[in-house]
């Protein structure tokens, strides 16, 4: 059923300020939009409508207990203790990745908030040194630092949360994308939550910095994780379907149907079915099968455009029968029937159309075409043929 036209209303007036609140932190929550669409808590489908609006323009949209993963993961899977890099096999580049990230502590709130207040004196000390050439050697000596300070506190901050990327990614892995990518998409988000962190908001870095790990690896998986592209917000609710999907399995003891997991999701049936079939996954035909690999999937599917293989050999001989027959015509006879009934391509030719090739009437053509057909109904020549009627 279509929404009210003053919901409708109420969506179209909220959107402007969602999109300057998503577009200046990168991401909007749930209970943004509530705030804004007291309609979106009671009706899935006001949020729904506003998380499409959203995804158009780039802007995230994170559920309620999306913030709950930043807690999650930062215990889940680095020791935050520091450990030695002694005995690390220097080729062992995962492991040695995995041992530096765990060298680095977590942050408290306060040196969070220092970290980030010497950043933001290295920003505008770069906007001085861009801004006023002629500064003193001695400004600009003391720019310089504030300069380097916030680019290592930049670094600190992002260290000793690399961990979260790990932890975050190690939750996406077997969806068609590499671990260690996976690990390279997350990082790629954590720089962008620092350099985006405003720490007078009030929110930890830690929490804010996964939505944005969260959203480089998603973004990641929906653009190469498949074959065929499925859009960021598609992807999302393919997730939490699978996500119920097995909560119900364990309930329930069997696999839910669409129709039950459509009514836990609140969505039509349909809908249900269409993101089952988009979550499918191509298989390359160059898949090696067989116990020792020898083989390709593609080996063992038939290709429904390739005629059969006795068919096309029929075919061949009855070409071959056919030529020899009309060696019994004169060549304009052998011509006009090869034309008339298309036997080289397929594609027979109209009285008129082989008149005009041979700048004779239709009748002409006609009487020519009955004299060959005569020829070729010896009884000879008609067994050779009457086989293939067989």
């Amino acid at each position: 059923m279509a929404l009210e036209h003053e919901v409708q209303s109420a969506i179209t007036d909220a959107l402007p300020q969602l999109f300057i609140l998503g577009h200046e932190r990168g991401f909007v929550t749930e209970s943004d939009v509530i705030e804004r669409l007291p309609e979106a808590e009671d009706d899935p489908r006001v949020l729904e409508m506003v998380a499409g609006h959203l995804d158009a323009a780039d802007i995230e949209l994170y559920r309620e207990g999306e913030s709950l993963e930043a807690e999650e993961a930062i215990d889940e899977l680095v020791d935050t203790r520091p450990v030695s890099l002694d005995g690390i096999d220097s080729d062992d580049t995962i492991s040695l990745y995995f041992r530096e990230v765990g060298s680095v502590p977590l942050l408290t709130r306060e040196e969070e908030v220092a970290l980030a207040k010497r950043i933001e004196r290295g920003r505008l000390a770069d906007e001085q040194l861009l801004l006023s050439p002629s500064l003193s050697d001695a400004d600009r000596r003391e720019l310089d630092r504030a300069h380097h300070d916030g680019q290592a506190a930049w670094d600190h901050l992002v260290k000793a949360n690399s961990r979260l990327v790990i932890s975050m990614a190690k939750k996406y892995r077997g969806q068609g994308v590499p671990f260690l990518d996976l690990i390279q998409e997350g990082n790629v988000g954590l720089m962008k939550a620092a350099d985006k962190f405003d720490y007078s908001r009030g929110y930890k870095f830690s929490t804010y910095a996964t939505w944005w790990i969260r959203q480089a690896i998603t973004r990641a998986l929906a653009n190469q994780g498949r074959t065929i592209r499925v859009p960021v917000h598609m992807s999302d609710r393919i997730r939490k379907l699978f996500a119920i999907a097995q909560a119900m399995e364990q309930d329930l003891g069997r696999r839910p149907t669409p129709a039950e997991i459509a009514i836990r999701m609140e969505v039509p049936e349909a809908k249900v079915r269409q993101m089952l079939r988009v979550s499918r996954r191509s298989i390359s035909l160059e898949k090696p099968v067989g116990e020792e690999k020898d083989s390709e999937l593609g080996h063992f599917i038939e290709d429904g455009d390739s005629p059969d293989p006795l068919e096309e050999a029929a075919y061949q001989l009855l070409q071959h029968d056919l030529d020899d027959l009309l060696q019994c015509l004169t060549a304009r006879e052998a011509r006009i029937l090869r034309l008339r009934f298309g036997l080289d391509n397929g594609q027979p030719h109209t009285l008129k159309e082989v008149g005009k090739k041979f700048n004779l009437t239709r009748e002409r053509i006609r009487q020519i075409e009955q004299e060959a057909l005569g020829k070729l109904r010896h009884p000879k020549r008609r067994a050779v043929l009457l086989n293939y009627l067989q």
